[in-house]
């Protein structure tokens, strides 16, 4: 007599193993994105991003005109929580409308870069040939000269002020984003999924935007983070000049030149610039770090 063995436990339905782990692959993608180091950079940048916006509305001083009403070299305290300058402004406002503009051109010059520069280089790296060779000649050439000794003399011709400083930085920096996009597409459009989808018929364009594209815009917005970084510097260091941000508009860089007569009389005037370069560069960093970290491709 033959006899059966029933298992008490039973097999989970293929759908709701499908579920499972389909959960468990968003819960994971969650918490890629949800790492410390891109949190802490998004909460710094927020604090920041809402201090430059809303402080102004909070006060009446100008960034501009002398207040001689009010004490010059003026340490913290509640009515400018951290002093006046040497014509009597406030340093806090002057912090703030500098921030405005060093975070617009920061934003402005870097997001047409990565868009120039990535579509350029998506083009070059995906149909190859005589654009490609033409295109990475002028970067090559471009790359062995200094970058900021670039952004000087394209100034110096174009002329100071924000708008000036912003098309330097759109006439250079498209180049570093040509060759990362450029070098990754090479990569992909020699993938299965890229032949797949010439096999099934789909355009160029179709591939290049829809498949390739997506698949190598990573690293380049990690990069952009950087860069950010490198375009506050430079406008602060133009400002420094004397090509940038022309007195009495207050910028980070040209409040530290304006400061530096009376920097043994009072170093916060310098400092306070200075400092606000850095935590905003610190911001910048974090939050390129943790997109490294939620952008990394997992085994």
């Amino acid at each position: 007599m033959s006899s059966t063995t029933i298992s008490s436990e039973s097999p989970a339905p293929p759908t709701l193993a499908m579920a499972s782990n389909s959960n468990q692959r968003s819960s994971v993608r969650k918490n890629r994105w949800m790492n410390a180091t891109l949190l802490s950079g998004l909460i710094f940048l927020g604090i920041i991003g809402l201090f430059v916006v809303f402080y102004p509305f909070l006060v009446d001083w100008s960034p501009t005109e002398p207040d001689f009403n009010q004490p010059t070299f003026a340490g913290p305290s509640w009515q400018h929580p951290l002093g006046t300058d040497n014509f009597g402004r406030d340093t806090l406002t002057r912090i703030a409308y500098g921030g405005r503009i060093d975070l617009v051109i920061a934003f402005v010059a870097t997001g047409v870069t990565v868009i120039v520069g990535g579509f350029l280089g998506l083009i070059s790296g995906y149909y190859g040939g005589w654009f490609d060779t033409i295109l990475m000649r002028l970067v090559d050439f471009t790359i062995t000269i200094p970058y900021l000794i670039l952004v000087i003399a394209i100034v110096a011709i174009l002329g100071t002020g924000v708008t000036n400083i912003i098309h330097a930085i759109w006439i250079i920096g498209w180049v570093a984003y040509a060759r990362i996009v450029r070098a990754e597409t090479m990569v992909a459009r020699r993938l299965e999924y890229v032949e797949a989808a010439r096999v099934i018929g789909m355009s160029h364009l179709r591939i290049m935007l829809r498949h390739i594209l997506p698949n190598v815009i990573a690293i380049a917005l990690i990069y952009s983070m950087a860069d950010i970084i490198l375009n506050i510097l430079t406008a602060a260091s133009l400002s420094f000049l004397g090509l940038g941000v022309q007195p009495p508009n207050p910028e980070w860089g040209l409040m530290v030149a304006e400061s530096r007569d009376f920097f043994l009389r009072d170093w916060r005037l310098m400092t306070y610039p200075g400092l606000a370069v850095i935590i905003t560069a610190a911001a910048f960093g974090l939050i390129g770090d943790g997109l490294a970290q939620a952008l990394r491709p997992k085994r």
